[in-house]
């Protein structure tokens, strides 16, 4: 873990112990409780200087009553060290302020769409949001919007043969693994359905009452 230029898989990440960061698709998240606006910004300032001083900035989002961080390498397209370290100091600021990171306050959401070839709509997607292509990790493009305002929308392959599916469009729905059974059962407890739990804890497969199909994800056994 010496190399800052390494990404770090989910274990090491976990291994740093770092107090209420969830492990997202290329990135660290916390949230933290501030209960008021003065304490988040006081936290804000100190973050900021923090980040200043490691040549590493994160993605600071001040709310009344929280601070939502966001940390990644973003020159590496992963989480190294440089988020870990300054996490850790990130956490140190807060537990000064008595303010706690929720993991249950962290979701990411993404958007999946069922298509035959997916670069005969990508750019039309990438020109109507206002976003760009990226090609991830697995050769598979998607499109992002580089300012973070709206989600992710990558593409599930889908027969070009085969009848249009009842269903194009499906959320991704990423949490910390210690929230994904409660979000489950709240979802299933207001009407909706589990349908397939067999790539637990990668991902669930539930569905709304009227079979709009979406997944609770966290990044267990990814591999990364």
């Amino acid at each position: 873990m010496s190399d800052t230029r390494t990404p770090l898989s989910v274990a090491e990440v976990d291994a740093a112990g770092l107090r209420g960061w969830v492990r997202l698709p290329g990135r660290i998240r916390a949230v933290f409780a501030t209960g008021d606006f003065a304490t988040g910004l006081a936290l804000v300032d100190r973050i900021g200087a923090a980040a200043e001083e490691a040549d590493h900035h994160p993605d600071v989002v001040l709310t009344y009553p929280t601070v939502t961080v966001t940390l990644a390498s973003h020159d590496v397209g992963a989480v190294t060290t440089r988020d870990v370290d300054l996490a850790r100091r990130i956490d140190g600021f807060a537990a000064e302020a008595g303010v706690v990171a929720d993991p249950a306050r962290v979701t990411l959401v993404e958007l999946g769409l069922d298509s035959p070839a997916a670069a005969e709509v990508s750019p039309f997607l990438a020109a109507l949001l206002g976003g760009a292509e990226r090609t991830d990790d697995d050769g598979d493009v998607e499109v992002v919007d580089p300012a973070g305002g709206w989600p992710t929308v990558w593409f599930q392959t889908a027969g070009a043969g085969d009848a249009d599916p009842p269903q194009r469009w499906h959320l991704d729905v990423w949490v910390d693994r210690t929230e994904a059974r409660s979000r489950i059962d709240a979802a299933v407890a207001a009407g909706g359905e589990l349908v397939d739990d067999s790539a637990a804890p990668s991902f669930w497969v539930l569905a709304d009452a009227q079979g709009n199909r979406a997944c609770v994800c966290t990044c267990d056994d990814r591999g990364w």
